[in-house]
């Protein structure tokens, strides 16, 4: 007889996969012992039963690699804890390139693993046929190989985690579907199921494939879809070695896992078959897909190509099964921003087994301490737009994401599919001057403009890509001349109200207290004095003011501002990213430019820095904010959409005698790196206080009332030197490019990790920049003293150190 279902509990999770049965786990080792776990069949039925079982340790960033090796190490000890076999072996992985590019990724993977602290080596292709006999090697350059890496068996290892969840005082319903949920004062109150209704403070959707629909019957967004997902096992091999590693052939799109005596090669494959467009059937339960071997056939023979020896060798098992895949590849985590309490984890893209553990921890950390316990930009479901969750999106781009795993992950490198969602009023112009869009947030924004009989679009590379020159072009304009951007896809939000001041100046660390028309500079900051987000605040009038955004942060944005909106605050809060195109006009001749379209006087004296107002210009009235992000004189001229094609005509216009010329978005990147100016998302984030971001000037410790912080960062300053500290660095040969996540080294030793990097025109070398971390405190004496070098691509180089921008520390040319 099945046990009576408990009317009310702290925490219900909805699913019994893998991520469901990590969260209840982890969740009752913080303390939580009224946890539910509701499973609509069995556990692992939905596409944790027929996972491969791999469990990687290096993923694309540092963040998701730690994680990801949290899982490892978890799974590794879970028997012992639980007596539930988990059937984790460290085999290792054996990664191997066939070209350049491919190489080139591996060995900055190979660097970024020296940070995280992996151990892994780069081998040449002999060293890797000696690990893999059965390897063909005829046209390998490069391997790397990761002992520490391992594989699990996903039902057993499912099973441990409901084990260690049971003994914490969890329960585990099976064959207990969820038919609603219940909302109580915009929070999330409970889940209606076949079985009774049950109360709850927390809920968790972890329902896989099915998370999307779940989610809609709270309003809440959760844009992944069902993929065809193969893999074949071969017959009993005989020549085939135990305890291989786990062979990643990723130009050929497979991967090969012994597995008692016998071979799983799976394929990653472009061109992935959609699955579920008409819903996922009711009965569905330790389902297979019917075969497609044309749709494989390219692929097996890839693999004989690796693996000779596949030719003479039978098949036992050719399967297909669905997994969900978002539109970016990244899961989705974190608490929605439509409904409090309401949590997700859901989306995995294949990687399910080797997160699980690392999002398990993570979310029911999120959950006890009301925040995210770390950096989790990635992955926070919060990066979502609406139009993401709709099902023509979601089926265009699920053809390209599962494809997407095992293709080179350039830097730079758009999407295919699902594109053209939100252009800009400008875009024709743009395309016409043959603008190279990339997309951010679904908006098609110009990267680079291709020179007339270029070919517009990317031919990618680690080096320099076939846009470098045209960046130089660009970038000298914009230093030099004058150069126009269209950054219509600014997220812009209007507060309005009697207490928009007072509630902005809790948010906000800088103070808006300022008279209409002054712009300001300012972050909005957690408890912990991290950063929450990265603005500039405008005051239009005496109770309405105007904020300005990142692309990316729309969503986010606005949930911090309505999560921290007093109860009965009188402020009114209005996103207005589509009401306004962006125009931004900037260099040494701006000025010129722009005067020759208004008769307004935009002279230093009458228009200074961080001034906005509203102006004549050409036919149109727009709002002129004297603001920059690129390091020189400008404005960013806020227009009225339908206004905005003919004011962009008359500046192309106006500024053809100062050289006028369009850039894209690298070249912003290259300008404002130059400059040191930090980048959300990247550069500064949740984890990063205001003061280790060098960003403690944009802070007013003393304005009426405080702000969001700013005790933390007090504590912060009571303790003497920063031990951790942002840095930019300058490198002395001109020749290497550096993105992300690469080592740096001081006196040898690995004291951190860059979070931006690019080939800056001016300087005539890269610039990046990151976080340094002594214990001493990183001072200008130690960064002067100290040897620095980036290692890219397992090389170091020499760099110099700067705690102050490269180009024009004193801000003499934006105050001009």
């Amino acid at each position: 007889m099945s046990k009576q279902l408990p009317s009310s509990a702290q925490v219900v999770i909805v699913g019994g996969g893998v991520i469901g049965c990590s969260i209840a786990y982890h969740l009752t080792k913080l303390g939580f012992t009224d946890v539910v776990l509701l499973e609509r069949k069995t556990l692992t039925c939905g596409t944790t039963w027929h996972a491969a079982g791999l469990v990687p340790t290096l993923r694309a960033t540092y963040s998701m690699s730690m994680l990801a090796n949290y899982s490892a190490s978890l799974y590794e000890q879970l028997e012992a804890e639980t007596g539930q076999a988990t059937g984790f072996v460290r085999n290792g992985s054996l990664t191997i390139a066939t070209n350049k590019e491919r190489l080139a990724e591996i060995k900055r993977g190979a660097s970024m693993a020296k940070v995280a602290g992996f151990p892994c080596d780069v081998i040449s292709p002999e060293h890797a046929k000696e690990m893999w006999p059965l390897l063909n090697i005829d046209d390998v350059i490069g391997a790397i190989h990761l002992p520490m890496d391992g594989m699990t068996s996903p039902v057993d290892v499912t099973q441990a985690l409901a084990k260690g969840a049971k003994l914490g005082g969890a329960q585990i319903f099976e064959n207990t579907k969820v038919l609603d949920m219940k909302v109580r004062d915009g929070k999330a109150a409970g889940v209606i199921t076949e079985r009774g209704d049950i109360e709850a403070e927390y809920v968790v959707n972890c329902a896989g494939m099915w998370a999307r629909e779940f989610g809609k019957k709270a309003g809440i967004n959760v844009p992944l879809h069902g993929a065809e997902h193969f893999y074949v096992v071969t017959e009993n091999m005989p020549d085939l070695q135990h305890g291989l590693p786990t062979l990643r052939d990723m130009d050929g799109y497979c991967y090969y896992k012994e597995d008692a005596g016998k071979l799983l090669v799976g394929m990653f494959e472009p061109g992935a078959k959609p699955w579920g467009m008409n819903g996922i059937p009711e009965d569905f339960c330790f389902d297979q897909l019917p075969d497609d071997f044309e749709h494989l056939e390219p692929y097996l023979e890839a693999a004989m190509h690796r693996l000779p020896i596949l030719e003479r060798t039978g098949l036992q098992v050719f399967f297909n099964g669905p997994e969900s895949f978002t539109p970016d590849d990244r899961y989705h985590l974190g608490e929605a921003p439509e409904l409090r309490n309401y949590f997700v984890a859901a989306g995995f893209n294949s990687v399910g087994i080797q997160s699980a553990g690392g999002a398990g921890k993570m979310l029911a950390e999120w959950i006890k301490k009301g925040h995210a316990p770390r950096d989790l930009w990635d992955v926070d479901i919060r990066r979502n737009m609406p139009f993401q969750g709709t099902q023509n999106y979601l089926y265009e781009r699920t053809t390209e994401s599962l494809g997407l795993l095992y293709e080179t992950h350039y830097p730079f490198k758009q999407f295919k599919t699902a594109r053209g969602v939100r252009r800009s009023v400008l875009h024709e112009q743009l395309k016409a001057q043959g603008a190279v869009f990339g997309v951010e947030n679904g908006w098609e924004r110009a990267n680079w403009f291709a020179n007339e009989g270029q070919k517009a679009e990317y031919e990618y590379s680690f080096g320099r890509q076939n846009w470098f020159e045209n960046n130089k072009a660009e970038h000298d304009a914009v230093r030099n001349a004058v150069g126009v951007i269209d950054q219509s896809s600014f997220s812009k939000y209007q507060l309005e109200g009697p207490d928009a001041e007072s509630f902005l100046n809790r948010v906000c660390s800088n103070n808006v207290s300022v008279p209409v028309g002054r712009m300001v500079y300012t972050q909005w900051l957690n408890d912990r004095g991290g950063i929450e987000a990265d603005v500039t605040v405008t005051r239009l009038a005496k109770d309405r003011f105007l904020v300005v955004s990142g692309v990316a942060c729309q969503n986010r944005d606005l949930d911090w501002l309505r999560r921290n909106k007093p109860e009965h605050g009188l402020v009114t809060i209005t996103d207005m990213t589509s009401a306004y195109a962006v125009i931004t006009v900037m260099g040494p001749h701006s000025r010129d430019t722009l005067g020759k379209l208004s008769k307004a006087d935009l002279s230093h004296d009458a228009f200074p820095f961080a001034t906005s107002r509203e102006i004549d210009l050409h036919y149109a009235i727009v709002r002129a904010s004297r603001i920059t992000y690129v390091g020189e004189l400008g404005w960013e001229l806020y227009i009225p959409t339908e206004y905005a094609p003919s004011v962009y005509e008359a500046i192309m216009e106006a500024g053809e005698e100062y050289g006028i010329k369009p850039y894209g978005y690298h070249t912003m990147n290259s300008l404002r790196m130059e400059k040191c100016y930090r980048h959300w998302g990247h550069d500064i984030t949740d984890e990063d206080t205001a003061l280790e971001a060098g960003l403690g000037f944009a802070s007013d410790f003393d304005k009426e009332g405080g702000f969001i912080g700013r005790e933390a960062l007090l504590a912060q300053k009571a303790e003497g030197p920063l031990k951790k500290r942002f840095v930019a660095f300058l490198f002395e040969n001109p020749e290497p490019l550096c993105y992300h996540e690469e080592p740096i080294v001081a006196n040898g030793k690995i004291v951190g990790r860059t979070t931006a990097g690019m080939f800056c025109h001016t300087l005539g070398a890269t610039v990046a920049m990151g976080y340094v971390e002594h214990q001493e405190g990183v001072t200008k004496d130690w960064l002067e003293s100290t040897t620095f070098e980036i290692e890219v691509e397992c090389e170091r180089y020499r760099v110099t150190p700067s705690l102050r921008s490269f180009y024009d520390p004193a801000m003499e040319k934006i105050k001009c």
